[in-house]
């Protein structure tokens, strides 16, 4: 047997495998809004020590990160440790071959798994059949963050929708324009480049009516390198779309959006308040710039509430930048499990 086909013994130390896996989550984030159908998933194949695969879920679902980290690995992928943030799948599928089964043909020795599978067709049962192969699995580390990386489809599994993300611009007094509509620009050129990396983290982008007939607004990706991942445009109306775009008339209706489970809302008052009364959001991204307009257009309509006590308690911060002299604030709905 050469030096490179020995198969060593995968060490499992804590701190080594929180810092692979969190690697993975970070590669798994590559995949957010252009792996859909499939869930943008990370892996890394690690043998000694040493990254000799990684991959994450490519454009439409294929191929999968374990195959393309075990293409890469190679006789490499004997006796290692492969950390992926989605338990492989187990389901047969005319698109390709199981990971499951792909990881015990290729040699590896322990399978260390983030997140269960909520889809029923693995759901436990690609773990099951590592294990039935000989191959030490471990599942539930970082779980909370490798489902918030690949939150769009937690969601279509567990609630059957789209995880939605409501972007505002806003000036320090909540203000998205002037009281005549005049709204170019609120933030900064920093902050508007960030608006757009998030546009193509996501698989379609929605405004409502009313910003339509007043901005005309492109909803597009315009940054260097990734023009190609401009999302899909929605209209929120009772009324017939222009071409190039599809509509809605409820917020409800995402449910029904083929291959949408990132979703970007980004215009109007009026639906913003629509997705946040029908309680349909999952995260805020609040650009605040350092200027004050007063007796200008609000940010978000009624939502209906009745109760101040009500509003408490519902939005975690998760995060807080600087954006050359504006601020973004990311907060994430707070949810009972």
């Amino acid at each position: 047997m050469t030096a490179r086909s020995k198969a060593p013994k995968p060490a499992a130390d804590p701190t080594t495998d929180r810092r692979f896996m969190a690697a993975a989550i970070a590669l798994s984030e590559r995949g957010r809004g252009l792996s859909t159908p499939n869930p943008n998933v990370g892996c890394l194949i690690v043998r000694d020590g040493r990254i000799v695969g990684r991959g994450w879920t490519q454009k439409g679902g294929r191929p999968h990160a374990e195959s393309q980290a075990l293409d890469q690995a190679l006789d490499w992928a004997r006796g290692a440790t492969a950390y992926v943030t989605l338990e492989p799948c187990f389901h047969l599928s005319p698109r390709g071959p199981r990971c499951a089964n792909l990881m015990a043909r290729a040699g590896i020795s322990r399978v260390v798994i983030a997140l269960r599978d909520p889809d029923p067709r693995t759901d436990g049962q690609g773990a099951a059949f590592l294990r039935e192969h000989g191959l030490k699995v471990e599942m539930g580390l970082m779980a909370e963050d490798a489902a918030v990386a690949m939150r769009g489809f937690v969601l279509r599994q567990t609630l059957g929708r789209p995880a939605v993300t409501l972007k505002l611009g806003l000036s320090l007094d909540g203000r998205i324009a002037l009281a005549d509509g005049s709204s170019r620009w609120i933030t900064g050129e920093a902050a508007r480049a960030h608006a757009h990396v998030e546009r193509a983290r996501h698989d379609a982008i929605l405004v409502g009516g009313g910003t339509l007939r007043a901005d005309a607004p492109r909803l597009d990706v315009r940054l260097p390198g990734l023009a190609d991942r401009s999302p899909r445009k929605l209209l929120l109306s009772r009324n017939d779309p222009p071409e190039g775009w599809e509509r809605i008339a409820h917020p409800e209706d995402i449910a029904s959006l083929d291959h949408v489970d990132h979703l970007l809302v980004e215009g109007g008052a009026d639906t913003a308040a629509a997705f946040l009364r029908a309680d349909l959001v999952d995260r805020l991204l609040l650009y605040r710039a350092p200027i004050l307009i007063g007796a200008g257009l609000a940010g978000i309509g009624d939502i209906g509430l009745t109760d101040l006590a009500e509003a408490h308690g519902r939005w975690r911060l998760s995060d807080e930048r600087k954006l050359g002299d504006d601020r973004l604030e990311v907060y994430d709905r707070v949810r009972s499990a």
